[in-house]
């Protein structure tokens, strides 16, 4: 092989055959991208229908961006092929496969990232791997996260932006009062909805965060700071905002809220928290290194990572079976994606009786808008009472399939929206002769009311407390049984003045005791008996 000196005098393989290589990574990468088509297609579906990841279509453009102007190291650092690639791909292919089974696209969108590291591992060894590790790297900022996840982010991010803005409110001697995600200002009420949580804002800013810390010229603490202050920018002007329109409607009146809110949404918000971190690095660079902001803030060049000399001819192998295990993963993924999830028959909750031994009740209806957001496809609410008229609150929801990623959203999440407090919370169940189960036991307050709630997770007849050991049933049925059909049932009552907590929980047990066993036929059964292929329903439509 020939071999080339450098200044320094060390000795570097001569660039091999670019035009062979790249015909192997063309190859590779048209593989990988048919072999993971479709969990990529859900990438740019949640790109289009949620908001907050719309940022999602410049994430490409902004890598591809990146390899091109490594071009001349790339081509420079490519070194003796390494057959960890091909680990790679096989671990890739083993997420793609489990993501495919379970509709958990997450796993196989994570995957195809790992599979282009396996790929650069193949083409160029650790040489490569070295320059093109940040342009990849930053193709997991396109990627959405879980549906559940998004949804603690979701009302965790509301609580707080209502929290800050109404001290920023409070700031400016107005008088206000918070309840929930509510902030009261005698005049108006701001509601603190899920597309004011900031989500929106966060997740562009974070993925524009690295590319600042990449480019930001400092050390490496200084632009890990400026990474994760994304989170508290995002945060704090968020409250602002809200804060903000506060303001407005104290002074101004409440017409002017919906207008000032809309105005100040979305790229005004996002352009803001850039300004911020802008201002943050400029105030790194001057007190840390008395540099002015474009001394600092410039795309780095990139040197080629040393090539180790070697005297035998580079092994193209690693790359050719690489290529040949990503056909294979394109054809099992075909192969998996083609199964139709199936469905147990039930009896939809139009039929679920009013009326059973001592408890009487009636039946109730969620808002049109609170139904698409929860995205059930199937409930009951009602009110059920004995004679002494004290009720208990009976709400389950149920999903046909959770492969979309919209699943029961988790009332430990939810009731502090609603204005409530958390004040008692525990793990627990209840054993009896007919039922048996674990719950979760809540004591609510909001002033001077108190409520008691029960309420656990019904996943094709095992009862589950805890929310995430419920997602990993979830995943072991979706591949074992092709079932994620599951419900969540929420049992509610007061506790009255003139009682304690202890007769509100013999009233819910009591409840529990007669209800559970009318469950059964409206919420499908592990065993699975009479199943029938899933067809596409839509959110809020009864699957039967």
């Amino acid at each position: 092989m020939l071999m080339k000196t450098d200044r320094a005098g060390a000795f570097r393989l001569a660039q091999p055959n670019t035009i062979y290589v790249g015909a192997l990574v063309l190859i590779a990468l048209l593989v990988t991208l048919l072999g993971f088509g479709r969990p990529l297609l859900e990438l740019v579906r949640r790109w289009t229908v949620q908001e907050e990841y719309s940022h999602g279509f410049f994430i490409p453009a902004i890598s591809a961006w990146l390899l091109w102007s490594r071009r001349e190291a790339i081509a420079a650092s490519l070194g003796q092929p390494s057959w960890l690639g091909l680990l790679l791909i096989g671990l890739a292919a083993g997420m793609h496969i489990v993501g495919e089974l379970s509709a958990l696209y997450i796993l196989s969108q994570v995957g195809f990232v790992i599979a282009l590291f396996g790929i650069a591992l193949a083409v160029g060894g650790y040489s490569l791997l070295k320059v093109v590790f940040i342009p990849i790297t930053f193709l997991l900022f396109a990627i959405p996260l879980p549906y559940f996840i998004d949804a603690v982010l979701t009302w965790r991010l509301q609580i707080i932006s209502s929290e800050l803005g109404t001290f920023f409110i409070r700031l400016a001697q107005i008088p206000v009062y918070l309840e929930g995600n509510v902030i009261d200002l005698g005049v108006y009420k701001l509601q603190v909805v899920e597309a004011c949580s900031g989500l929106r804002y966060l997740y562009p800013l974070l993925s524009l965060g690295f590319l600042a810390a990449y480019l930001f010229q400092a050390p490496l603490w200084q632009r890990a700071i400026v990474f994760l202050s994304t989170i508290p920018i995002t945060i704090v002007m968020n409250s602002l905002r809200i804060a903000l329109v506060g303001i407005l409607v104290n002074f101004f009146g409440p017409q002017d809220a919906d207008g000032f809110l809309h105005m100040f949404e979305g790229w005004i918000i996002f352009i803001a928290c850039a300004g911020v971190l802008v201002a943050e690095m400029s105030l790194l660079a001057y007190f840390v290194t008395g540099k002015g902001f474009f001394e600092i803030f410039y795309p780095p060049k990139v040197q080629p990572s040393s090539v180790i000399p070697a005297i035998t001819p580079i092994n193209r192998s690693p790359i050719l079976y690489c290529s040949l295990a990503l056909c294979a993963v394109a054809f099992f993924g075909f192969l998996v994606s083609g199964r139709q999830e199936i469905l147990p028959q039930r009896t939809t909750f139009a039929a679920f009786p009013t009326i059973f031994g001592e408890w009487k009740g009636h039946s109730s209806v969620l808002g049109y808008d609170v139904e698409q957001g929860l995205g059930m496809n199937d409930y009951v609410l009602s009110d059920y009472a004995k004679a002494d008229g004290r009720q208990v609150n009976l709400y389950v929801a149920y999903y046909a399939s959770q492969r979309t990623g919209v699943s029961p959203h988790s009332p430990s999440v939810c009731i502090p929206g609603n204005g409530w407090q958390i004040t008692g919370f525990e793990r627990t169940r209840y054993d009896s002769k007919d039922v048996s189960l674990p719950f979760n036991r809540v004591i609510i307050s909001k002033g001077s009311a108190k409520q008691l709630v029960y309420y656990w997770f019904d996943e094709r007849g095992m009862k589950i407390a805890n929310e995430y050991v419920s997602k990993l049933y979830l995943l072991r049925d979706a591949i074992l049984s092709n079932r994620t059909d599951g419900a969540l049932v929420r049992l509610t009552t007061s506790i009255y003045p003139t009682e304690n907590e202890g007769d509100a929980d013999k009233r819910l047990q009591e409840f529990m005791q007669a209800v559970v066993p009318k469950l059964v036929g409206y919420l499908p059964t592990e065993s699975g008996a009479n199943i029938r292929p899933a067809v596409n329903q839509e959110n809020g439509k009864n699957p039967s």
